[in-house]
């Protein structure tokens, strides 16, 4: 049984940061994409990051651009979200997901499993 578990959310001030990890477990994505989706509340669910399966590509939405890093530990079987200078848009819950793909990792209907998600809340 395939499961993604994040951890590394929580409350943080304004301008501070947060890593985020996902560990995967019941098979391996080593040659899978992964990526991080947010749900604010009231909001639809978002594309935040992605990152292929080597590590040597990564996207981002506009919105965290500079701000947030995608990578990846293959040997882990773990991906990771560094989100620094935060701000209180940044709220959301924040999902992991892993794809049977590499195409069009930026679309969430081309992720196959998801975690169950951890709270980010920014206070400013």
């Amino acid at each position: 049984q395939v499961q993604l578990v994040e951890s590394g959310g929580g409350l943080v001030q304004a301008g501070g940061s947060l890593r985020l990890s996902c560990a995967a477990s019941g098979r391996t994505f080593s040659r899978n994409a992964m990526g991080w989706f947010r749900r604010a509340p009231g909001k639809e669910r978002e594309f935040v990051s992605a990152i292929n399966w080597s590590g040597d590509s990564t996207y981002y939405v506009e919105s965290v651009k500079g701000r947030f890093t995608i990578s990846r530990d293959n040997a882990k079987n773990t991906v990771y979200l560094q989100m620094n200078s935060l701000k209180p848009e940044d709220t959301a819950v924040y999902y992991c997901a892993a794809s049977l793909s590499n195409l069009y990792i930026t679309q969430a209907t081309r992720y196959n499993y998801w975690g169950q998600g951890t709270q980010v809340t920014v206070s400013s």
